[in-house]
């Protein structure tokens, strides 16, 4: 039997594992998914990013 692995929902945490991102290692909070795609907020000190990447690029941390 296969495991499954545990949703990535809104709120969860996600650190991106895509060698090709200029986000790659970097860890945020799931704002909203919308089909393949999920818009992933990055804080750190003083700034705020929100980007989206694709869900196979985003790994539960």
């Amino acid at each position: 039997m296969a495991s499954t692995a545990a949703p990535i929902l809104p709120g969860s945490t996600v650190t991106v594992e895509d060698a090709t991102s200029i986000y790659n290692g970097y860890t945020g909070f799931v704002q909203r998914i919308s089909g393949d795609r999920a818009a992933v907020l990055f804080e750190g000190g003083n700034w705020d990013k929100l980007v989206t990447l694709r869900l196979k690029a985003l790994q539960l941390a």
